[in-house]
């Protein structure tokens, strides 16, 4: 997205203190239950790991998508960068490991994992680029990853949260966040040596927004976009944007000719 030198960071303290509050609330769980399926369900078939598989959870919060993909079968560990919520999904998630760090430096020795789930991450950083090289990094040959945001050729998402919107709000956000491009996020870990492919989904039911104002029109919002963005035609401006990628295979070695 961004040339080396022009390489915009994130403000980590700001993303910390954001999330470090919600875990006051006991949890950071946006979506209905049947929305948290889905998207679990999405990644298991865009991913087409198999059961067993090693999976981190990129962006975990307080565990609700850790917890589910490990109920599909994955060997999983959760990765945030809030402390606070990772002790709330501790809590409740005993039987899953759960460990601090920044999605830009994992702590994890490469080739680690055979999946990744990043859990509405992406739209969280200026530039994604540190990312997809972790993620990269992190991934066995043939491993693949799996990232979910908001698109910003989704008329609500773009009025509601884009800062060129006259209607932006900055109500339970933090100044890093704002929608995706598909081929923006796509041309990234292309870049980092994934094969990629961009998908869209439309029916994810939200059951809270720190706004109380726009909280009034969620009933209307879930309702539109069960119907409207669900229309063929309508896809590329579903409300949020899958990329899904795969790390090229181990070649063999070529052994010299004698």
């Amino acid at each position: 997205m961004h040339s080396p030198q022009q390489r915009k960071n994130q403000d980590k303290q700001a993303e910390i203190s954001f999330f470090d509050a919600h875990a006051d609330a006991d949890e950071y769980d946006v979506f209905a239950p049947q929305a948290n399926a889905r998207l679990i369900e999405c990644f298991v078939r865009l991913s087409r790991l198999p059961k067993g598989a090693r999976v981190v959870d990129l962006g975990c919060g307080s565990g609700v998508f850790t917890h589910l993909l490990a109920q599909s079968g994955c060997d999983c560990v959760g990765v945030d960068i809030s402390s606070k919520l990772l002790a709330v999904g501790q809590s409740k998630y005993p039987h899953i490991p759960f460990v601090q760090g920044d999605i830009e430096k994992l702590p994890f020795k490469a080739e680690s994992f055979d999946g990744a789930l990043l859990s509405g991450v992406v739209h969280h950083l200026p530039d994604a680029s540190a990312c997809a090289t972790e993620v990269f990094r992190i991934l066995r040959p043939s491993g693949r990853f799996v990232a979910f945001d908001p698109n910003r050729l989704n008329p609500f998402m773009w009025l509601y949260r884009d800062h060129a919107s006259p209607f932006y709000s900055p109500v339970g956000v933090t100044p890093n966040e704002r929608p995706v491009l598909a081929r923006e996020v796509a041309r990234t870990f292309d870049n980092a040596g994934f094969s990629v492919s961009s998908h869209y989904l439309a029916g994810l039911s939200y059951r809270y927004v720190a706004s109380s104002r726009a909280r009034l029109f969620l009933p209307i919002y879930n309702l539109l976009d069960a119907n409207l963005f669900r229309l063929p035609f309508m896809d590329r401006f579903s409300p949020f944007v899958l990329t899904a990628g795969k790390k090229p295979p181990l070649m063999p070695r070529r052994h010299p000719r004698a």
